[in-house]
């Protein structure tokens, strides 16, 4: 008998949207939810914020809210939870879920901690070279704040098999989160590189949520999407031979379409015939897809390498500050105010010092992301919103940009249009670099709580 689980995606990223989560919780069936809550920056970006602030506990800032949408359908219908909100605290994590179990009168839930990701301490003496520049990873000792590990779906699978009805992780790769709960309710083999590489792809599929169900996809007129403020979070319904169909809820926006899988299929994705994740290198130039209904899509023949060596580390780096504000003009002639208003504060940064590695000052709507690209004589704009941002080394120089800008209120061009500062206008950069790290030297632990 060809047995099915339905895994659903419970989030993209940190600030996706959570009433997507609960609906796949209530009404989707599932035997697992997955939560996928991290980008490159994310772990470096905590380690910034635990240095600036004591009391933050480390983990997914949206945990409660995540939690109390989704426990208590997923406890009355025996749905799982894998999720890596855990970031650079997964046991408080772990911890935080209980609290939750507890308050919401679901007693004696094991959950599961994953540790091991965050190998800050000892990232020099583990790897070699900077995968970007070949330069020692030697050389951003002065800089570095964290280094994570990759870690993939083996610990989970342990986890799951020991009776963890949650697990909760740090850094762990994005399809690993959606391969677990395919190895342990089907048995693969964590060498088995052709099952967990068609696991790996189908993971892919899902980790980006909304993306296969036709978010960031529609282009009005070309790629029309139903409903696009009522966007579902994907469900595959997965096979023992590694193929599935990714389906969505009825009744919710968006779409499941050949298109948009194939989209999200080669997302982010370098080469096609090997994209390396921790537990195998997937081949989709062999996948099959299948419209066998409305918003279902048969995805089959993804093919798998044997697993890497190594595994990929992030390394966040303090890399100075960046200063940043912006002001407006309106109506006839906005270009040509804009234009003096830029000549005013290129003098302006002259007078006052300012000490910058880079300086924009560009006009949105007309050169901001094409810049020097932008074609001569494109039309004028409108209205213009003039950015400004310099890159610094210090939070001093970064600070330089505000004052300047507040002061074209009054000593600057007719018509401008200047906010009230309330918001933060510098912000510390952190920057990512990669390195690679023997597998074997990054062990993973289990930490076990229970509500």
């Amino acid at each position: 008998m060809d047995r099915v689980i339905r895994i659903g995606a419970g989030s993209a990223w940190w600030g996706d949207r959570i009433e997507p989560a609960a609906l796949n919780a209530e009404r989707g069936e599932l035997d697992y939810l997955c939560f996928e809550t991290m980008a490159e920056a994310t772990v470096s970006a905590a380690q910034v914020r635990a240095r600036r602030d004591p009391s933050f506990p480390g983990y997914d800032t949206w945990l409660d809210d995540r939690m109390r949408a989704v426990l208590p359908a997923c406890m009355r219908q025996g749905t799982r939870i894998v999720s890596n909100q855990g970031w650079i605290n997964p046991d408080g994590a772990a911890q935080r879920i209980v609290h939750w179990l507890r308050e919401l009168g679901f007693p004696g839930v094991r959950v599961a901690a994953v540790n091991g990701s965050l190998i800050t301490e000892r990232v020099l003496g583990l790897t070699d070279r900077i995968l970007e520049n070949g330069q020692p990873t030697a050389s951003l000792a002065s800089t570095l704040i964290s280094a994570e590990a990759y870690l993939g779906a083996e610990p989970i699978v342990q986890a799951l098999r020991e009776g963890a009805r949650i697990v909760v992780t740090g850094r762990v790769a994005d399809p690993s989160l959606f391969l677990a709960p395919m190895m342990h309710e089907f048995g693969w083999d964590p060498l088995d590189h052709a099952r967990l590489g068609a696991g790996s792809g189908i993971g892919h599929l899902l980790e980006c949520g909304a993306q296969v169900t036709g978010g960031y996809f529609a282009d009005p007129g070309f790629k029309d999407v139903p409903e696009p403020w009522n966007l579902a979070f994907p469900i595959a319904e997965a096979h023992a031979d590694g193929s599935a169909v990714i389906t969505k809820l009825p009744g919710t926006g968006g779409a499941v379409t050949l298109q948009t899988v194939r989209e999200q299929m080669l997302y982010e994705v370098h080469d096609p015939a090997s994209y390396i994740t921790p537990d195998a290198v997937v081949d989709f130039t062999t996948a099959r897809l299948e419209q066998i209904g409305p918003d279902r899509v048969r995805v089959s023949g993804i093919g798998g390498k044997p697993r890497t060596a190594t595994l990929k580390v992030s390394l966040g780096c303090t890399e100075g500050f960046i200063g940043e504000d912006m002001f407006f003009y309106a109506g006839p002639g906005a270009l040509r105010r804009a234009r003096l208003a830029r000549r005013i504060l290129e003098e302006r940064f002259r007078i006052v010092g300012l000490d910058a590695e880079e300086l924009r000052i560009d006009f949105l709507g007309l050169n901001a992301i094409h810049g020097e690209a932008t074609p001569v004589g494109a039309p004028e704009p409108y209205e213009v919103a003039v950015r400004v941002a310099a890159r610094t080394r210090s939070r001093e120089e970064a600070m330089k940009v505000g004052r300047e800008v507040d002061a074209m209120a009054v000593s600057g061009v007719s018509h401008t249009g200047k906010r009230v500062p309330h918001q933060d206008r510098t912000r510390e950069i952190i920057g990512v670099w990669s390195s690679l790290v023997a597998r074997d030297k990054v062990p993973a632990t289990l930490r076990w709580f229970q509500s």
